[in-house]
């Protein structure tokens, strides 16, 4: 990404070879204000925001919500169940679809997980408040409720950019992006931690569900029912995202890293509300900071990443890779809140530009052709590291300890640097000595 912004997109491929030439040129991006004028994507866009608050406010009430109800169970092992529980069936629904040839329109895929969640998360928070919550019916709860999850995850943004023509799509995917942020990591914690400490975890369990109906009801109300047709070439149906993702051996290995560097960051996730309730000695409001501190940098670092496009893609990974391993490793020797919440807002300072920075990595090794089937395997694909990474991080941290656990966090993601290196760097000398 060598070159500067010029207001358009980057030129579609004509060879063949997955170069890039200047003879076509899409049209210029327009602007988020201009995208805001269509009535249906401002009405998706605000449902999207409302529910994403909900899931949110989940982030810090979960874990409260386990620690109170994990009776003999080990509280790392108990976090670490109920954190795996609602990736696992959408993740095995993720990947079938991205393997197979079974198409579902976005809308119908949405609306399944809006109604379906919102049904289960209404009755988590009446057990809830009453008492009757066990941890297996919740984790029961999660499991069955988010089957839809990841898969309702990619048709917001199916939907959303089928409803605006390709100079909008930009401006489309980067609103998606500040919802996103904003909500999960800013306003939902913060107000789910305050929640909590005044009303309890249930209730916050039913603000979920609140959410996911506001979004159901935008969608039947002003998403149309049979979305423009997805672009897409014969290829799509051909091709399997396996197949070519076998033949670049650059991809794969960015693939290979990017599974564990979140497999190695799920261990953060479980240890952090034990860091707070423990040597912190804190609340849900002090664990509401720390992820409203953390959303306030990746806010951050979403601007300043449309800053780092004169630095090359695999620099800039290798580099952020290496940065972001130092935020556990800060927080296992921290013992202040504060300094805790400094620490992980330079750590979403960090990681924000993780994201887009890999799929622009990928995009460029492939033709427009191979993108649709490489993505849609690699989201389902790397999002295998979630439940797997928390999965082993319940009994490491059980036998390791909070601390002992955020610091191995670091350690392995540190490691990681020079296999990052060797592997990257050494596959795009390969495909520069072979152009």
């Amino acid at each position: 990404m060598g070159e500067p912004d010029t207001g358009g997109t980057p030129a579609r491929d004509t060879t063949g070879t997955g170069t890039r030439t200047e003879t076509e040129t899409a049209p210029a991006n327009r602007s988020y204000r201009e995208v805001l004028r269509n009535r249906r994507v401002a009405a998706l866009l605000t449902g999207d925001l409302l529910s994403h608050v909900g899931t949110g406010m989940i982030i810090v009430a979960m874990p409260v919500q386990t620690l109170d109800i994990h009776g003999s169970v080990p509280p790392a092992i108990a976090i670490s169940v109920v954190e795996t529980a609602p990736f696992v069936l959408s993740t095995v629904l993720a990947l079938g679809m991205g393997l197979g040839r079974l198409r579902v329109p976005p809308r119908v895929l949405l609306l399944a997980d809006c109604l379906l969640r919102s049904a289960v998360f209404v009755t988590l928070a009446v057990l809830s408040v009453n008492g009757d919550l066990t941890l297996p019916v919740l984790v029961a709860g999660l499991l069955f409720g988010s089957v839809f999850r990841l898969v309702g995850s990619s048709a917001r943004r199916l939907l959303a950019t089928s409803m605006v023509g390709e100079e909008d799509l930009f401006a489309v995917n980067g609103l998606l992006g500040v919802n996103s942020n904003f909500a999960l990591y800013v306003v939902g914690p913060a107000v789910g931690g305050l929640a909590v400490v005044a009303w309890g975890p249930g209730a916050v369990l039913l603000f979920d569900a609140i959410g996911s109906l506001l979004l159901s009801a935008v969608v039947l109300l002003w998403v149309p029912g049979q979305p423009p047709e997805e672009r897409r070439t014969e290829e799509d149906d051909t091709q399997s995202g396996w197949r070519i993702l076998r033949r670049r051996p650059q991809t794969a290995r960015l693939f290979a890293v990017v599974f564990f560097f979140n497999f190695f960051y799920m261990p953060v996730e479980i240890a952090l509300p034990l860091l707070v309730r423990g040597p912190l000695d804190s609340n849900g409001a002090g664990l509401g900071a720390l992820w409203g501190a953390f959303g306030v940098g990746a806010l951050l670092g979403a601007v300043v990443t449309n800053y780092t496009r004169r630095v090359r893609e695999h620099t800039l990974l290798i580099a952020i890779i290496a940065l972001w391993a130092l935020c556990p490793l800060a927080l296992a020797i921290s013992g202040d809140l504060a300094v805790a919440v400094l620490v992980f807002a330079l750590g979403g300072l960090v990681w924000a530009p993780f994201t887009p920075v890999v799929f622009s990595f990928v995009q460029s090794a492939l033709r427009p052709d191979e993108q649709q089937p490489v993505v849609t395997l690699w989201v389902a694909g790397s999002t295998l590291a979630a439940p797997l990474g928390l999965a082993a991080g319940g009994p490491l941290i059980e036998y390791v300890g909070t601390r002992g656990g955020l610091a191995l966090s670091g350690l392995l993601t540190l490691l990681l640097v020079p296999l990052a290196g060797v592997g990257l760097l050494a596959s795009k000398r390969k495909d520069a000595a072979g152009a």
